[in-house]
């Protein structure tokens, strides 16, 4: 055996070779699964061939959502959907297509960005005055990478639209940072501001979506929705496809985080997508199908990709309705008496 192979293989070995221990046959299940939730002992091999000394490694399972924490996984649907919550409703009619969980109320993530964005976007301030990034706008609960670096200075429009396109918790939350009044009266406005539009089940604490104490119900998400698709900045920089931001000498492309903006068949208005642990996969989006303007949430979705999978089932699912002639004739419904308010209609 050559030199230069003997060293590729001792390479190898120490990059590559990792066994874990197996437990004893004789232990019953329940023993051995309460073990192997305490720690997995690895055995590395040394260069040389020769066993190396016992590593332990905690292992640490994965935390439940909240909404797997209250048993909403066991629920099923006749679609199939992966998302533990969801809700379709007709954005005209009102009427509600099709609903699971719906009344859940349930952390929403970065879903939050669409009330800071429509608050934002009410208040008129200037968009091309400049903010910069600092320390406060630094994610220190869940300790989120951001490509904003601190001392990064951006106009108010850049702000907002990376922050519903790309979801940028940063350009969140310099923008409740820096509103008149300051962070505290910013979110006191976001509540203020559900109560409104009489969404009961909302609260805020932030502006940014990384406190799972940002809770929700799919219909009031719905109102939301139906409320920030009238603002055409809203419905342009969420379904913005991606951009191209200076920041300093550099130019960075920011994509946006839903994938469906740039499928050819999808016709969305408006759209946010969300993810924390707590929350699971979440998604929002407003989008014509078969001609009908509809409003779709989707909420604590285990996969990355299944609120996107659950979008696309919902979507076949009303066209093969309409094809067939079984989805409900769209007849606008008189304006409620809550204003925006959408009011659930269970059709038969």
């Amino acid at each position: 055996m050559s030199q230069t192979f003997r060293k590729w293989v001792q390479v190898a070995c120490v990059a590559a070779v990792s066994i874990a221990v197996v437990l004893p046959g004789t232990a019953d299940a329940a023993t051995r699964k309460k073990s192997e939730a305490k720690q997995r002992v690895h055995r590395v091999f040394a260069g040389n061939g020769k066993r190396g000394r016992m590593v332990q490694a905690a292992y640490i399972p994965a935390k439940p959502s909240f909404g797997e924490m209250q048993g909403l996984q066991h629920a099923s649907d006749n679609l199939g959907l992966k998302s533990n919550v969801a809700l379709v409703v007709d954005q005209d009619t009102h009427e509600v297509l099709f609903s699971k969980n719906d009344q859940a109320v349930l952390p929403i993530a970065s879903l939050t960005k669409l009330m800071t964005g429509l608050l934002i976007s009410e208040a008129k301030l200037p968009m091309d005055e400049m903010i910069t990034i600092t320390q406060d706008d630094v994610d220190t609960e869940k300790h989120s990478s951001s490509r904003l670096r601190v001392g990064t200075t951006l106009s108010r429009e850049e702000l907002l639209h990376l922050a519903l396109m790309s979801s940028e918790n940063r350009a969140a939350h310099a923008l409740g940072r820096t509103y008149p009044g300051g962070l505290q009266t910013f979110v006191s406005l976001m509540n203020a501001k559900a109560q409104m539009l009489g969404m009961k089940d909302t609260h805020y604490v932030e502006p940014t979506g990384l406190s799972s104490s940002n809770q929700s119900s799919a219909h009031d998400l719905a109102t939301l929705v139906n409320t920030a698709y009238a603002d055409p900045m809203l419905r342009d920089f969420t379904t913005t496809p991606g951009r191209e931001v200076a920041i300093g000498k550099r130019t960075l492309q920011f994509n946006n985080t839903n994938r469906l903006v740039k499928n050819p068949n999808w016709d969305i208005g408006l759209q946010k997508t969300g993810f924390i642990n707590e929350a699971g996969q979440c998604l929002v989006l407003q989008a014509k199908v078969a001609g009908r303007k509809l409003i779709m949430v989707f909420l604590d979705s285990a996969g990355k990709l299944s609120r996107i999978a659950d979008a696309e089932r919902v979507r076949h699912w009303v066209e093969a309705r309409a094809a067939a002639g079984t989805l409900p004739v769209s007849v606008p419904a008189a304006p409620a008496a809550t204003g925006n308010t959408l009011v659930r209609q269970v059709s038969g």
